[in-house]
């Protein structure tokens, strides 16, 4: 991911110090604050950097990613996956599908909360 504006890194950290510390809440409300200053749209952005910390530059072409158990793992879960999926396969539409579905299933923030949640966990195991 390049050229992401130093607001978007700013809120991406903000979510990853807060989901580093186990504050769900924080994480949640900075998600809100992208909301009320730049709409959904915002929060996308955030979401799919989060994407781009979790698998870095991803290679042109299809990228398999193993998901073991994922089709019994609850919706943020799936969600999470697909997200990453449709990131690392350098697909947008289905990003922003996947995001317009989570609005409209009342289950973003939920969602949201687990993105950062599998970053922090991700992050974690490549410097352990």
């Amino acid at each position: 991911m390049t050229d992401v504006p130093d607001q978007t890194l700013a809120d991406a950290t903000a979510v990853l110090h807060s989901a580093l510390s186990g504050d769900g809440a924080a994480v949640v409300g900075t998600f809100d604050a992208v909301v009320d200053r730049s709409g959904l749209a915002g929060a996308y952005t955030v979401a799919w950097t989060l994407a781009a910390t979790m698998v870095g530059d991803p290679p042109p072409g299809a990228c398999a990613l193993d998901f073991p158990g994922i089709d019994d793992a609850g919706y943020d879960t799936r969600w999470v996956a697909r997200f990453v999926s449709a990131y690392a396969n350098h697909d947008a539409d289905t990003g922003e599908a996947l995001f317009g579905a989570a609005v409209a299933d009342g289950q973003l923030p939920d969602c949201l909360l687990t993105l950062a949640g599998s970053t922090v966990a991700t992050l974690r195991s490549r410097a352990g």
